[in-house]
């Protein structure tokens, strides 16, 4: 359906009598177009909104100068703004008609000279009213914290981007105080706003949103480990060292400090880590243990007339044949005395060397070590019994049967220390037979009580 266009004109017609001229004013507007008191001019009427269901069938309704256009929903609608101008202009038109009372029908020979244009406008070189743009030419009466818009016949005085009308003056929207446009904070600005992140964060693209900065990847303020988390960051240190006041420098731990058990000798730190050392003599096992070194099966300085003896902490050379004038040596550590040599009825008949190693600090009592006869006879008794080396009162010596005895240790000994214990076993018959023997032990004490 479409429905047609028309033109709204403004016409002034003089009409003269043959004794005077009269001039008679009227105001017509075409249909379509109604009369606007304040612009002074033909405008068109909308009929899209003022005629009710002006298009059926599912069509719509478009407003066209002068009336209405019905058109398929899928239709493009091109509007031509000169035609738009050109059809304002020319209902916005005042012709004056004269006629004289000799041919009071003859129009004017060029009634485009007496083109007369409303307030807002004015006539152009082809004898249209054409806008007068206020803002451009300076007549408008803006404030200069206003900017000047221009309208079709007049100008309109608005405040700036940011900013409200409140009176006559422009004052500044708080943007801050309206629903939120800030991820975090809100910061207002002379006619605008500005957002700001907490620490940890930065603005986006969109200068709205908060994003995490990734501290590690930016620039890793921390010594030794990284982790990035939400808005921060924390540091780490690698085993060994522990961070220091600052949260971001490491410091070395002090193993050696914080704990005494973790070497059985000594500790040594060392950056980021500790070591354990033992003494001369000794070795470390599993890192913090300390094992005697036996200087036996490895090197040591003894002759090939002597025997080595390893002890806790170091070792002893001792003679092959350890034996002393009257006594001879039998067998290996094993002297005896000849009963040819008269001297001999008066000395134990054999003397036995032993060397065993004890730590120091042991503790007591404590059995170290067991004496035994080698040789049984019937119809006999032996007795035990420490004949040297215990002035102190260092050890006693319990029989624990007919043929043997434990030598116990009761008093605690510190090393680096040896001593000399003679232990001898006496042996009588029935028949008032009377022999002994003695085993002449040699204690070794360590430096240490490992």
């Amino acid at each position: 359906m479409l429905t047609a266009m028309f033109l709204a004109s403004l016409i002034l017609v003089t009409v003269r009598s043959q004794e005077t001229e009269e001039t008679i004013t009227y105001t017509q507007c075409t249909d379509g177009y109604e009369w606007d008191p304040v612009r002074q001019r033909c405008k068109d009427i909308d009929e899209c909104e003022i005629v009710p269901d002006a298009c059926k069938g599912g069509m719509k309704c478009v407003n066209h100068y002068g009336g209405y256009l019905c058109l398929p929903r899928t239709a493009q609608i091109i509007v031509n703004e000169r035609e738009e101008a050109a059809a304002e202009s020319t209902s916005g038109r005042n012709n004056v008609i004269r006629r004289t009372p000799a041919d009071p029908q003859r129009a004017p020979p060029n009634p485009t000279h007496q083109i007369q244009c409303a307030a807002g406008y004015e006539q152009s070189d082809h004898n249209v009213c054409q806008d007068i743009d206020e803002c451009a030419t300076g007549t408008h009466n803006c404030r200069a914290d206003q900017v000047c818009v221009n309208l079709r016949g007049s100008f309109s005085c608005q405040c700036p981007p940011g900013y409200q009308k409140r009176g006559e003056q422009c004052v500044d929207i708080d943007e801050c105080t309206l629903p939120p446009y800030c991820h975090h904070r809100c910061v207002n600005a002379p006619g605008s706003y500005y957002c700001q992140c907490n620490a940890g964060f930065q603005l986006a693209s969109n200068n709205h949103t908060c994003v995490d900065i990734n501290e590690c990847d930016a620039n890793n303020p921390c010594a030794q480990q990284c982790y990035n988390i939400l808005g921060s960051f924390i540091c780490q240190c690698n085993p060994g060292f522990e961070l220091s006041s600052d949260r971001i420098n490491c410091e070395d731990t002090d193993e050696c400090r914080t704990s005494s058990y973790l070497c059985q000798y000594q500790c040594v730190n060392e950056p980021g880590k500790f070591s354990c050392v033992c003494p001369e003599g000794y070795q470390v096992v599993g890192g913090r243990t300390c094992q005697d070194i036996n200087e036996c099966e490895t090197t040591n300085e003894c002759r090939e007339d002597e025997i080595c003896w390893n002890y806790h902490g170091g070792f002893r050379c001792y003679p092959r044949n350890p034996c002393q004038e009257p006594y001879v040596l039998t067998s290996e550590n094993r002297c005896v005395c000849p009963v040819s040599n008269a001297i001999c009825r008066e000395l134990p008949y054999s003397v036995v060397y032993k060397y065993m190693s004890i730590r120091s600090d042991r503790t007591v009592p404590s059995d170290i070590f067991q004496i035994q006869a080698t040789t049984i006879y019937p119809n006999t008794i032996n007795t035990f019994r420490i004949k040297s080396g215990n002035e102190n009162g260092e050890f006693y010596l319990r029989q624990t049967s007919t043929v043997s005895a434990m030598l116990v240790l009761v008093k605690s000994l510190s090393g680096p220390r040896e001593h000399i214990v003679d232990l001898e076993m006496l042996t009588v018959n029935s028949l008032n037979y009377r022999t002994s023997s003695v085993l002449r032990l040699t204690i070794i004490v360590g430096p240490y009580a490992f």
